[in-house]
């Protein structure tokens, strides 16, 4: 989303030579200089991370933080359920009522400007100058975190959300050489998985998996730099590309079940390592299910049960997510919020917490021998020279909250009438009600 900040509230990317400047300014004294309140007797870190892997993950870094500080008291404030629905629930009613917790997870990005607007957090551009992070994570990641030239929280991790999942038995059966590279290439396998097969050519699950291909659909047919643009002031959603990725969209939607609204995600990936659909698209999050062990993985095997490759059209974008850590106005301890914003951001942390949580590091010096399999490949992408990053609006880095719930509520009825042009309308007026 490199570009000009305006007056847009979701204009969450400032052009870099700004960015710079103010996170040279901030260090000089920034919002997160100073000594006030500089406690470091405990830290209360609020997550929704309680699930297999994540928990992990968080105790592995609460075990490294400890020893880094063995006179400040770790209190694991993780909240369980709705994929973080229920803790930004609680957390929202702390923030109002004055009760922060030390440190809080939210997704890198867009999703963060509620509470920056609300001044419940504050800049870390001190703390990034102070901790040489400016040269640790990737430059196009900083741009696109950036807000008034000012960054608001520290990525633990990346997640790649244009993954393509696919079962090669089923798509030998169709006559489908290998994973679609382009959109037309997916919808000429979609119909021949279903003329061929008595399979499901796209598995779908909520409402919420079919906002997640529409982005996967405008990245692969307007490609990163038309699709980040779509997130700058002034950007046409009305225009003939637009037209076009929408009307594909609406294409591969009739490939999909009927009955999608009654599962969530892993009902949907479910599908394809068990042989009842040919593809899904989903982050790669999926991975950790499909191979996990019981009783929360499926113990499927790669290239046989399911093979995985970038989503049509989208090869050399990493469309990328992250959960990171934030610093709060009015935390009670202050000097432990920033010890483990320390240790949240660093090689070693990031090193301990990702190969468990099934995720690479959103630095760029980990190591690169502790990830395997998929892991392997998910770095070697993240690090790849020359890579394209595009934000995922559905996981929190492009759109604001406010926007994501219009973009969603557009999708709703689209699959209830199946109108594209009312789509593209309700996708205009989103962007253009966000910018007032």
């Amino acid at each position: 989303m490199l570009g000009r900040t305006g007056n847009r509230k979701t204009a969450f990317a400032a052009m870099a030579l700004s960015g710079v400047l103010a996170a040279s300014a901030a260090a000089c004294g920034g919002g997160d200089g100073g000594d006030k309140n500089s406690d470091k007797s405990e830290v209360e870190v609020f997550s929704w991370w309680t699930g297999p892997g994540e928990a992990d993950g968080l105790a592995a870094l609460k075990a490294d933080f400890e020893k880094k500080n063995p006179g400040t008291k770790f209190t694991n404030a993780a909240i369980a359920g709705g994929s973080g629905t229920q803790a930004q629930a609680v957390l929202a009613s702390r923030l109002q009522n004055r009760k922060p917790p030390d440190s809080f997870q939210g997704h890198a990005g867009a999703e963060l400007l509620d509470y920056i607007k609300a001044g419940q957090i504050e800049p870390l551009d001190s703390f990034y100058a102070e901790n040489n992070l400016k040269s640790a994570y990737p430059e196009q990641l900083l741009q696109q975190i950036t807000y008034q030239g000012k960054i608001y929280s520290v990525p633990v991790d990346i997640h790649r959300s244009n993954m393509l999942w696919y079962n090669p038995s089923i798509l030998k059966d169709a006559g489908v050489s290998g994973a679609p590279k382009s959109i037309a290439d997916f919808i000429t396998a979609l119909k021949a998985v279903k003329e061929k097969t008595k399979k499901v050519p796209l598995s779908l699950g909520a409402q919420w998996t079919a906002d997640h291909l529409l982005e996967n659909v405008l990245l692969g047919d307007l490609g990163a730099d038309a699709y980040n643009a779509l997130w700058k002031p002034g950007a046409d959603w009305s225009s003939p590309a637009v037209t076009k990725a929408l009307t594909d969209y609406t294409e591969i939607i009739k490939y999909t079940t009927a009955e999608a609204a009654s599962t969530d995600w892993q009902g949907a990936a479910k599908a394809v390592v068990d042989g009842k659909a040919a593809f899904n698209i989903m982050g790669d999050w999926a991975y950790g299910y499909f191979t996990g062990t019981a009783p929360n993985g499926l113990g499927k095997k790669l290239d046989t049960d399911f093979k995985y490759a970038p989503s049509p059209g989208t090869d050399g974008t990493y469309m990328w997510l992250s959960d990171s850590f934030t610093l709060p106005k009015g935390a009670p301890h202050r000097g432990g919020a920033l010890a483990w914003l320390k240790e949240a951001s660093s090689k070693e942390g990031q090193d301990l917490f990702n190969p468990k949580k099934g995720s690479v590091p959103a630095r760029k010096d980990a190591d690169k021998t502790l990830y395997k399999g998929y892991l392997e490949y998910a770095f070697n992408e993240w690090n790849k020279p020359g890579v394209k990053l595009a934000g995922s609006f559905w996981h929190g880095v492009n759109a604001s909250k406010k926007w994501h719930t219009d973009i969603d509520t557009a999708v709703g009825l689209f699959l209830q009438n199946k109108d594209m042009a009312k789509l593209q309308s309700a996708l205009v007026d989103a962007a253009k009600n966000d910018a007032e």
